[in-house]
């Protein structure tokens, strides 16, 4: 084997690599809209969780990947630790079917039917195919589907350059004999894992055991250790993973690796007693292409056979060497894992905006409560700490959706990303001024400033059109609930106008001695706090909006409502009747 055969060995693992790599995040991307509806809907049992572990790593081509997804998942809530030991053990076995496909390159045959099912046959095709959809369709989707296409073809052929390569290796007395050595079956498990370990990825290591095959100086006494080793070695990349995430996290990477070292163990075992006791002729002879998938297959299916059953165990074992952290575990919300997904990167993106928006809505009803039945100690540190958690939520998800929209996402996931961005920077003042509120009732009642009666009442009147239209916004936003968003801008011109008139009358108090300047400095700044809330609230309503039609910007939404709604003037009227000042 001279050095252009090793520089073709190396370009076609690049290849190979490189291929699997685009593929399955390609087909990741494409799927990734339904992950979430496949993982809540059918992790719930067992048996289903098993298959939907099977089916992810089928499309996406990597265990590792699927592994890798499930931690993400529990670390962020998304799914619990049970639900996660099914779907793992699912990946192990969806795994298998690169081989499957690799195998294709061992079919022999001289009819056109059996030719053309040969992998140097058809791959040129989907290759011109692939580069068609990706250079000339402007559609995302064909844009993917020529990407997937391209990946799988740059795949095989980087397999065929590596087959290729060793091939002139038939002859080699020293690699013969360093195949003889893998035939301990420690030896083999260990080559296994380290290899697998060292690319994280089953698939490939499998891959370059059957384009070594090829050769014909692997016996499936060496190849089937090495399969073992495998699963072995693919459980590096969930372990690292796992660094800087919660407990059931951690848990969940833990199964994963308990499952196939006590499966490889036990599995190994067996194996070499076959082989010392029985000694059958199979373990001597050359290991096929096809033959390595079937042995990939099978071990992974037993497996699974032999732990399903005790994945209760599992679960328990890993509770009790990862036990609970003393102090209070910080919960990652939204963990970089779910990156790769972006539906479900939207989505926990979406719940932990909700929830900011939901504590915006409890801080301006505690300030309300404050300024109109008095000031309490436990209501204002709630303020303050909901006002410091929004601050945290804003930072968490802008960083997170900007790192979201950094990467390949479609224009759909793209235009709500920005949605969340805008409703959360919304959120947030809202909050800050539910502070600049609370600040008001603390000076009241510092200085010992009392309204008017007729003030009181006025204020009182505006705080219920508040509370009213903060209700509406939150049910736009968590609900996507139009008919509430209708609500929103009527209220919020009523309440546009409730300040202005308050303000005129309270100018009309100062001027006839019935209020004190003192107490008019604070209730315009009361009002001017109110009206800025207002303002956010139709904003947020004007982004959920704007993004079921994804036509308007905001503005031109909002004047939309106003000038077209034919409901927008009898709301308004409405409005006006149930918030009269007597």
């Amino acid at each position: 084997m001279d050095i252009f055969n090793v520089l073709s060995l190396i370009g076609g693992l690049a290849l190979f690599m490189f291929g699997m790599n685009v593929m399955g995040q390609t087909l990741e991307r494409r799927a990734g809209s339904s992950l979430q509806l496949i993982l809540s809907k059918l992790t719930s049992n067992r048996f289903f969780g098993f298959l939907t572990g099977l089916g992810v790593t089928a499309v996406i081509q990597s265990s590792s990947a699927t592994t890798v997804m499930v931690v993400g998942f529990v670390n962020s809530g998304l799914m619990s630790l049970r639900q996660s030991i099914s779907v793992i053990m699912g990946a192990n076995v969806g795994t298998t079917v690169t081989a499957w496909v690799l195998s294709l390159g061992g079919i022999d045959g001289d009819s056109l039917f059996i030719k053309m099912l040969k992998p140097t046959s058809f791959t040129p095709i989907l290759a011109l195919i692939g580069v068609i959809l990706y250079l000339f369709c402007k559609s995302e989707k064909k844009k993917d589907v020529g990407t997937i296409l391209l990946g799988f073809a740059t795949l095989m052929f980087g397999m065929n350059a590596m087959s290729d390569a060793v091939a002139v290796l038939e002859e080699v007395e020293g690699f013969r004999q360093l195949f003889i050595m893998f035939e301990n079956p420690f030896l083999g498990m260990l080559a296994g894992a380290v290899l697998t370990a060292i690319l994280q990825s089953s698939s490939a290591s499998v891959g370059i055991l059957q384009a070594l095959a090829v050769t014909g100086q692997i016996s499936y006494g060496a190849a089937i250790p090495i399969i073992m080793g495998q699963n072995i070695g693919t459980c590096v990349t969930a372990m690292l993973s796992s660094v800087g995430t919660t407990k059931n996290a951690k848990r969940a990477a833990f199964v994963h690796l308990a499952f196939n070292v006590l499966g490889t163990a036990v599995w190994l075992i067996v194996f070499s007693i076959i082989r010392g006791v029985f000694m059958p002729a199979i373990l001597s002879e050359e290991a096929s292409l096809w033959g390595i998938a079937v042995c990939h297959s099978l071990f992974n299916v037993l497996c699974t056979v032999l732990l399903f059953p005790f994945s209760g165990l599992l679960e328990k074992i890993a509770c009790l060497l990862v036990p609970d952290a003393k102090a209070p575990e910080t919960y990652s919300e939204l963990d970089e894992r779910l990156l790769v997904t972006p539906a479900l990167a939207l989505e926990q993106s979406r719940r932990l905006a909700i929830r900011m928006a939901e504590q915006s809505r409890e801080a301006v009803l505690l300030a309300k409560n404050a300024l109109l039945n008095g000031l309490s100690k436990e209501d204002a540190k709630r303020i303050r700490e909901i006002e410091d958690t929004t601050d945290r939520y804003e930072d968490v998800i802008s960083t997170f959706l900007i790192k979201l929209s950094s990467r390949q996402i479609g224009d759909a996931e793209s235009a709500e990303a920005a949605m969340i961005l805008r409703i959360i920077g919304d959120c947030e003042r809202v909050a800050d001024h539910s502070v600049n509120l609370l600040e008001s009732a603390e000076e009241l009642d510092e200085k010992k400033i009392s309204l008017s009666e007729s003030a009181l009442r006025e204020l009182t009147v505006l705080c219920n059109a508040l509370e009213e239209i903060v209700f509406h916004t939150i049910a736009t936003f968590s609900k996507h609930d139009l008919a509430a968003a209708t609500h929103v801008e009527p209220l919020e011109e009523v309440i546009d106008k409730l300040k202005d008139e308050i303000r005129a009358r309270h100018i009309a108090r100062l001027q006839s001695g019935n209020c004190t300047v003192e107490a008019g400095f604070v209730l315009s700044d009361i009002l001017t706090n109110i009206e800025r809330v207002s303002d956010h609230c139709s904003n947020i309503a004007a982004c959920v909006m704007e993004s079921d039609d994804n036509k308007l910007s905001l503005h031109e939404n909002t004047r939309t409502i106003r000038s077209t709604d034919t409901d927008f003037d009898v709301q308004e009227h409405q409005y006006e009747q149930k918030y009269a000042l007597s």
